[in-house]
């Protein structure tokens, strides 16, 4: 370690990351975000979920540190309880996704006829397309991406309904998008 960063106990790291110090924040993910990334990777078998719940875990870290009591337990254990937690919260959330999921392709997959026989074909040739496209996505990335287009809610709404941080919603409909035009790619609208 250099001068301008000696090496601090996970305490004190805490307590520079409750006072909003970024620098303590890379420290300490630096310290633990493999262990978190493992744990959740034994659950999730996803590299992607994973990614997303170290995240969840230290963006929680960062908003909830002055909460932190020295008292009822040391920092990796404080954190392995929320890293715990926030893989429970995906898992139940996948659950609920998975659910609903089938709630929007019935509703995708019986919109209107335009009367045009080869149309109604296309369209439904499209629709299987996209359907498979959206289904290559992460369920957290699916979700915001569904929310938005399928029930039109603003980036805001979404972060309200979800819980999540307006940046994490957008930063995952970016992500997904740009997902969907690699998977898209090669398919031209005729």
């Amino acid at each position: 370690m250099s001068k301008d960063n000696p090496p601090t106990d996970d305490r004190s790291l805490l307590a520079r990351i409750a006072q909003q110090d970024q620098a303590a924040l890379a420290q300490l993910y630096n310290r633990y975000a493999r262990l978190v990334f493992a744990i959740a990777f034994k659950s999730f078998g996803s590299v992607e979920e994973s990614e997303e719940a170290v995240l969840d875990v230290f963006s929680q870290v960062w908003r909830t540190a002055t909460r932190y009591d020295p008292a009822k337990g040391r920092v990796d254990t404080w954190l392995l309880i929320m890293a715990r937690s926030r893989i429970l919260d995906r898992l139940r959330k996948q659950q609920r996704i998975a659910k609903g999921q089938t709630a929007v392709e019935t509703e995708i997959q019986f919109a209107k006829s335009s009367g045009d026989p080869i149309e109604d074909a296309q369209i439904v040739e499209r629709r299987a397309i996209v359907q498979a496209a959206i289904k290559q996505l992460s369920d957290p990335q699916r979700q915001v991406i569904e929310l938005a287009f399928y029930q039109g809610l603003s980036h805001s709404e979404i972060a309200a309904q979800t819980g999540l941080s307006l940046g994490t919603v957008k930063t995952r409909i970016r992500l997904g998008l740009g997902k969907l035009r690699i998977a898209l790619g090669t398919w031209e609208l005729s």
